[in-house]
């Protein structure tokens, strides 16, 4: 019996949820919850008493402004979490010994606070190393100049520096009532983090480390779990958890344990220079459908709203500005479509699920072919408790069957009935009879997103102004100023030393640069050695990392960039003195590893001069005189209040500068699209908007090759896999957050370090406004009203098991025109459907009616909505394209 049949075969479906599944409101005093508590047994997280399945959305706070929180919390249950996940940035909130930040993009209460504001638990790993990509992995750098200090190790000077931090966090999350025994959100925490990857390379003392970590954390008294990620030999108390794209074959180091997956990678991070990662969504839904198949319990998407690196909190190496991760949230704070919407199809097929999932101990498994099985979760209970209209069972009972296939469709027969499996697929039968998902198939919309409006730069500095129309882009005739930066010594702050000392030493990170300066005599005769010689003297330097230029008299003669390279530079020096000048630069701190206290950057090795006439000369003990920065970061060229820097008027036909300062103001329109910083006319540097730091930027090209035409989701996904952008910029759009703006005036500052057009920078409103849906009469019901808490114990009429399309625009927007709709067998796919040799006329007129004017709409995917069947013996699909505007563009888009 085929699906389609199946489902239409029954007038009802028997669906039981547990009371003990909805969240507690909010009361006035700020008690989001009863108080509760939270244990475990070896099945799953019990709170309250009962076990729950549970699905985390990974935000990490200063990724995001408080004023995108609330929207980014309410996305994340609105697509079916039930806990909002982050990490501590230890760095963040303790940037110098015993000064701390909990203030802005830092306030990590009002974050909690937040999230149990909507119903959320919250999950907060504490670590205190976080990795995350994030600068140090989230270590202050003063921590590697505690004398003795060996990082995350049977270390006592990082020990006391660790309990320290852990603790304070402990104590502020329970002085402001945030666990759940005092009824907040707070329902688990983690101790270190991924730190079996590692524990080796500190042989035994490793281990005691491990030991101690769980201990301490144990004794602070915060009364909820604690866990350890990759943490095989985590202690009885504490569970160890699972990181990776595929954890439905982990199981816990203690049969007492329950199975939970912390990190789900469902994208990957971006390094400059490189492709931009993409999972598809059909094969992340298949590794968490197979997670709670196989007995999982917790799990959490790493990322689901991945967010931006704004300033210098980058990891390294070279890690990017953006942290989208292909989260289901973009790094703007738009839904991702289809891998919000799908995934939120899957969390409500869970839930429909979760009475039999925490019921069961364990399921049982049945093997329905080669490499297709089932897993079914069943409790005899007595018949009052449950819906027998279906199927006649006096039990609940859940079934996953899946297809592990990589190629090829299976049809399977299960208690006597025969389902239709895509390849690499689960699917869920919440009755054990109906399916009601398939990862494979997608119903959810995609979303389109698309760049609007190339907004020219206007400045106030200058009077004489006009608009000059380029290519049909309005930019703005000297509406740029200028300062140059010093390449040199600058300041009173300078110092100069015999050898060679480490970057992160003498910079401690307050800035990406360190000038390294000294002199070299070249005599009369070297210059006639070289010539008679035919001999080039050049400059070699053991290692480097990231970045290091290197200037002679004041001109930049060369540049390397990598981790720890060989520095091998042809160089001209003229008679007499010359200014050797090296300019070493960080492009974010190493965030994982062993040893980082020892991992710094700059120069390593010896620094020698070769080809003269007397043989090689080792500068590594000449003497050098440091500069920490750049001028203009000190004297705070970009802040509103600055009049320090002398600006002088920027002309259109100017050549490209290197270590360049560039101001101007501009204008945003009005509405609430997040904006966007197009710098791909430039080069490399930083960038500033009203004084806050947007972060670093490089037009670093990724290689051509590597990208797929056709991106096939069956089998292991990893980063290498369905990657995009090849041959074109990793970034050339940023993330300026709205609250950081305003209505006119405001002002842009650029350091440029390689020479770039800022004549060229636009700014970009970004927004989903195409969108597109593709769903057949085979597709499953609409889960969402299944899910809804009215059918405790109701039967679901037919009616409500046909497949519907459901189409909505993000963010206040209107369906404003339908572009395509076709029923029948449309071919293509969106932004290039088109009708097939099946086609109901009504099509058009019958989408339309539904849809525009609307800010949301559903269809039936039923012949009798579109006038009758117009080719029978078929099995039909609407595509549907659809554009959405703002209320009052009047339809009016200017795409670019």
């Amino acid at each position: 019996m085929n699906n389609k049949k199946m489902l239409t075969s029954n007038s009802t479906i028997g669906i039981v949820l547990f009371a003990c599944f909805c969240f507690v409101t909010v009361t006035e005093a700020e008690e989001y919850f009863k108080p509760f508590n939270v244990s475990y047994d070896h099945r799953a997280l019990i709170i309250d008493g009962h076990r729950r399945i549970l699905i985390s959305a990974g935000i990490h706070y200063p990724r995001a402004t408080p004023e995108m929180w609330p929207d980014l919390i309410a996305k994340s249950k609105e697509g079916g979490a039930d806990v909002i996940e982050t990490y501590v940035f230890w760095n963040g909130h303790e940037p110098a010994r015993g000064q701390y930040n909990f203030e802005g993009r830092y306030d990590l209460v009002k974050f909690a606070k937040l999230v149990a504001s909507k119903g959320l638990y919250f999950f907060l790993r504490i670590g205190p190393y976080a990795c995350a990509e994030w600068n140090f992995g989230g270590f202050p750098v003063w921590l590697r100049d505690i004398p003795g200090i060996v990082f995350r190790t049977d270390n006592e000077p990082f020990k006391v520096e660790m309990e320290r931090f852990v603790s304070k966090v402990v104590n502020i999350m329970r002085d402001e009532k945030l666990f759940s025994w005092q009824g907040g959100p707070i329902i688990l925490l983690q101790i270190e983090n991924e730190y079996g990857n590692i524990e080796g390379s500190f042989g035994k003392a490793g281990k005691e480390y491990t030991k101690w970590a769980a201990g301490m954390a144990l004794s602070l008294g915060a009364g909820v779990p604690w866990v350890m990620c990759k943490q095989t030999d985590a202690p009885y108390d504490i569970i160890d958890t699972c990181n990776a794209y595929y954890c439905d074959g982990f199981k816990p180091n203690s049969p007492h344990k329950p199975i939970m997956w912390t990190e789900n990678w469902d994208g990957w991070y971006t390094q400059w220079g490189e492709r931009l990662p993409h999972r598809p969504v059909e094969d992340l839904a298949f590794a968490v459908a197979r997670f709670f198949q196989r007995g999982g319990s917790f799990q959490n998407y790493y990322m689901f709203f991945g967010g931006t690196n704004f300033g210098r909190t980058a990891g390294g190496p070279l890690q990017i500005t953006s942290y989208d991760y292909d989260a289901p949230i973009d790094e703007y704070g738009l839904l991702s479509e289809p891998k919000w919407g799908h995934l939120k199809d899957l969390h409500a097929a869970l839930k429909l699920c979760e009475p039999a999932l925490v019921a069961a101990d364990s399921p049982t498994y049945i093997k329905l072919g080669p490499k297709q099985e089932a897993h079914v979760y069943q409790l005899d209970v007595r018949p009052k408790l449950v819906n027998l209209s279906l199927s006649g069972f006096s039990s609940i009972c859940s079934a996953f069957l899946a297809n592990i296939d990589e190629k090829k469709t299976a049809t399977v027969t299960f208690q006597g009935r025969t389902y239709t499996l895509p390849p690499w697929s689960v699917s869920i039968l919440p009755d054990c009879r109906n399916t009601v998902y398939n990862t494979a198939k997608i119903g959810a919309q995609t979303s389109v997103k698309l760049l609007d409006f190339d907004l020219p730069l206007v400045s106030s500095l200058f009077p004489s102004q006009k608009l000059i129309n380029q290519d049909g882009i309005f930019r703005s005739s000297g509406s740029w100023v200028t300062a140059k930066e010093p390449i040199r010594v600058w300041s009173n702050s300078s110092f100069t030393v015999q050898g060679i000392l480490e970057h992160l030493n003498v910079t401690k990170d307050q800035s990406d640069y360190l000038w390294y300066s000294t002199r070299i005599y070249v005599s009369d005769s070297d210059i006639l050695f070289w010539k008679e010689n035919d001999v080039t003297p050049k400059l070699t330097i053991d290692g480097i990392r990231d970045i290091l230029r290197v200037f002679i008299n004041g001109q930049l003669i060369g540049n390397t960039v990598g981790h720890w390279v060989k520095v091998v530079q042809t160089v001209q020096f003229a008679p007499g003195y010359n200014d050797l000048t090296l300019l070493s630069q960080t492009v974010g701190l190493q965030n994982y590893g062993a040893f980082l206290e020892k991992d710094g950057g700059g120069i390593k090795g010896t620094i020698k001069l070769t080809g003269f006439e007397n043989g090689d000369i080792d500068l590594s003990k000449s003497f050098w005189t440091y500069q920490v920065g750049l001028q203009g970061e000190f004297l705070e060229f970009y802040s509103e209040e600055n009049d320090n820097a002398e600006w002088v008027e920027l002309s259109p036909d100017a050549l490209p500068s290197i270590f360049t300062w560039y101001k101007t103001y501009f204008d945003v329109p009005d509405g609430t699209n997040p904006i966007a910083l197009d710098l791909q006319s430039m080069g490399k540097g930083q960038v500033w908007v009203n004084g806050n730091h947007i972060g670093r930027y490089w037009t670093q090209v990724s290689p051509k090759d590597g990208c797929e035409q056709f991106c096939d989701y069956r089998g292991a996904y990893s980063s290498d896999k369905c990657t995009t952008n090849c041959g074109k910029p990793t970034q050339t759009l940023y993330h300026v957050p709205r609250s950081w703006l305003r209505a006119s005036n405001n002002l842009l500052v650029i350091l440029e370090e390689t020479g770039g057009n800022p004549f060229a920078i636009s700014v970009k409103l970004h927004s989903a406004r195409t969108i597109c849906a593709q769903v057949s009469e085979l597709h499953y019901p609409p889960l969402q009203k299944l899910v809804n808490v009215d059918v405790i114990g109701q039967e679901v009429s037919v009616d409500n098991m046909i497949p519907e399309m459901h189409l909505w625009c993000q963010d206040g927007q209107i369906i404003s025109s339908i572009t395509f709709a076709g029923f029948g067998t449309p071919e293509g796919s969106c932004q290039n459907f088109s009708q097939g040799q099946c086609h109901a006329p009504s099509s058009m007129s019958t989408v339309s009616k539904a849809c525009q004017g609307k800010s949301s709409c559903s269809i039936k995917i039923s012949s009798s909505v579109f006038g009758g069947d117009p080719c029978e013996g078929v099995v039909k699909t609407l595509a549907v394209e659809a554009r959405c505007t703002s209320p009052s563009s009047d339809g009016f888009v200017s795409s670019v």
